[in-house]
């Protein structure tokens, strides 16, 4: 039995991609298998497998290809969001540097990926842009809620010693995307714990993990050895900017999120929501049809909510009504919402239209 748990581990270490100060870490492990299980210490052997699981999954030197075509990365961004120049441009003029870069075979300096803070209200989009960022250049995505998090293990990991140990959310966020370079939206982040003390402090940790001069060698405390986190675009978003340190504010670049009014409502939802949401419910364009005069009686009530969120939600919920009635037979062609009948496809307990 001991020597087949211990080629069963030695079977992961061998079939792993890892660096060799990694691998010599995991074969010292390996050396106390046999004697662990014939001492009957079956709960450390258990901490030194999972151990090995854990770190043998992380993609060591993995790294999507960065889109690097501008004019393709900006269709991509203009076809999918209303506005937000400014985040574009930012985004457009990383990949310029990277471009260049890479076509200077002297080069061998790396780019520094920006860290950009999305400010503005909940439902304005922040959320959207960070995933299309993500899919224009490439990249791998994950969204990490760090709103209210009150434990620094959350973020930074727990050591492999305890039983209930495991990597923190970054370093699952590697493993889970597969590559070393993904986008990582940390959510919320005006919303994090700053009270109990240095060891519950988020805000610190992730001064530590977006600071450049440290997170080529970031130690999740499971893992206890430096890992290079520096290729990640990180990617933050707030409501406001009063509960974030001003070290944290100092490494970041702000982008405002501005408000939509109802011209900027009615051209989102023609251009960017209905398509999304037809295509969510297999609907085409001559099926449901929005007549030009019911858009302000749908948005106006919206009115007080400067995002697109409920919007969004409210065409839905117009869509699958529609939908089960062409697929029950209860109408026939096209489905064509004015100010007379729009309502009926709105669920009875929205309150805004009660």
């Amino acid at each position: 039995m001991t020597t087949q748990e211990a080629e069963h581990i030695q079977s992961i270490i061998n079939n792993a991609n890892l660096p060799p100060q990694v691998r010599s870490r995991l074969m010292t492990m390996l050396g106390r298998v046999d004697n662990l299980i014939k001492g009957g210490n079956y709960s450390e052997y258990e901490l030194i497998r999972h151990y090995v699981e854990w770190t043998t999954k992380i993609p060591f030197g993995t790294l999507s290809r960065d889109n690097l075509n501008l004019e393709e990365v900006k269709g991509s961004l203009d076809s999918k969001h209303y506005g937000l120049e400014d985040v574009k441009a930012k985004i457009l003029e990383y990949l310029a540097v990277l471009s260049l870069k890479a076509k200077n075979a002297h080069s061998q300096s790396s780019v520094r990926v920006p860290i950009l803070l999305f400010l503005g209200i909940q439902g304005i989009g922040k959320t959207t842009m960070a995933k299309s960022i993500a899919e224009a250049l490439g990249r791998e995505f994950v969204r990490i809620s760090v709103g209210g998090m009150t434990n620094v293990h959350e973020i930074r990991g727990k050591s492999s010693n305890l039983d209930d140990a495991s990597p923190g959310q970054i370093v699952k966020a590697l493993i889970s995307t597969g590559t070393m370079n993904p986008v990582l939206l940390l959510d919320e982040l005006d919303k994090v714990s700053t009270s109990g003390g240095a060891d519950r402090d988020v805000m610190a940790a992730l001064l530590e993990i977006l600071d450049p001069e440290q997170n080529e060698s970031f130690v999740d405390r499971y893992l206890d050895f430096p890992l290079d986190i520096s290729k990640c675009m990180f990617i933050l978003t707030a409501n406001n900017v009063g509960g974030i340190s001003t070290a944290l504010l100092d490494r970041i670049e702000i982008v405002r999120f501005t408000s939509y009014n109802d011209e900027d409502k009615e051209n989102i939802a023609r251009n960017y929501l209905l398509p999304k949401v037809r295509k969510e419910t297999g609907l085409s364009e001559e099926q449901l049809v929005f007549r030009d005069d019911v858009w302000s009686v749908i948005i106006r009530p919206l009115g007080f909510d400067a995002g697109i969120r409920e919007l969004e939600r409210t065409l839905r919920n117009i869509a699958r009504k529609v939908a089960k009635q062409i697929v029950d037979g209860s109408v026939e062609g096209a489905v064509v919402l004015t100010p007379d009948n729009f309502r009926q496809y709105i669920p009875d307990d929205f309150g805004v239209y009660a």
